[in-house]
């Protein structure tokens, strides 16, 4: 059983959520395989007024089934993949357990040069 670092809100509590991130009109788990891009992640997160997420170390088995369950899809993030949180961000309401709903385009991806690559590389490194 493999290990895996998933960010969560309000661990170990009644309101504990999970980070997730809006593709289209699915949902995604984001599974790190190493801690440190984990908490790179949530620095990211952080920077864009995000509340701040707990790493936790979860089996990826437990993780998969729990987004089957939520029909939610999930992706593991493996060394030097360098995910990067989406600019807009929906904030779930944690006390009322509301999730607000917005009609954001759907993500795009985009090619970076390994220039533009490194240059966020060590942008990310330097908030270490």
């Amino acid at each position: 059983m493999a290990k895996v670092y998933v960010l969560l809100y309000n661990a170990r509590t009644e309101n504990e959520g999970i980070h997730t991130v809006q593709m289209g009109d699915r949902t995604k788990v984001l599974m790190f395989e190493f801690e440190d891009d984990a908490t790179r992640y949530a620095l990211l997160l952080e920077a864009q007024d995000f509340p701040s997420p707990s790493i936790e170390s979860l089996d990826s088995e437990e993780v998969e089934e729990f987004c089957r369950k939520a029909d939610y899809d999930y992706e593991l993030i493996k060394e030097g993949m360098l995910a990067i949180p989406p600019e807009t961000n929906v904030d779930t309401d944690w006390e009322n357990e509301k999730i607000p709903q917005k009609n954001n385009p759907p993500e795009t991806t985009y090619d970076m040069s390994s220039d533009e690559l490194d240059r966020i590389r060590r942008q990310l490194e330097g908030l270490i």
